[in-house]
């Protein structure tokens, strides 16, 4: 395999809604498809974030059917120079840092979580080189 990226990401939101007004309104990702009730699609840079209702996705016959449970964790990258105006940007939107790592090659990422109780990370571009 020549892998290039993970270019979904998918999480589980019984109310689709909830994850367009954090993901959309908050944080300002774009909706690139959706069908309601069922998921919508937002863009992430290079990457698209699918958010399906699992209660929708966890019965259907194609796609094959998939849902989950439970807190999952996946992280932004942003540019190292914009790492706290980003930073700062969340918290003037009333989100809420939960935690910040300072990592071994010395930069530093923040945690933050969405409606739905997933665990966000905003990392340095940089972070994983």
């Amino acid at each position: 395999m020549n892998v290039i990226q993970i270019k979904e990401t998918c999480l589980y939101f019984h109310n689709l809604e909830d994850a367009r007004a954090f993901y959309h309104t908050r944080l300002g990702l774009p909706v690139i498809g959706e069908v309601a009730g069922q998921h919508i699609f937002f863009r992430a840079g290079s990457s698209v974030l699918l958010c399906f209702n699992p209660a929708a996705s966890g019965v259907k016959d194609s796609p094959p059917a998939h849902d989950g449970s439970g807190r999952y964790h996946f992280a932004f990258e942003v540019p190292a120079a914009e790492y706290e105006a980003h930073k700062s940007e969340l918290q003037q939107k009333g989100i809420t840092i939960t935690a910040c790592v300072s990592w071994p090659n010395g930069l530093e990422s923040f945690y933050f979580n969405d409606p739905a109780g997933h665990v966000l990370e905003i990392v340095p571009a940089g972070l994983w080189d």
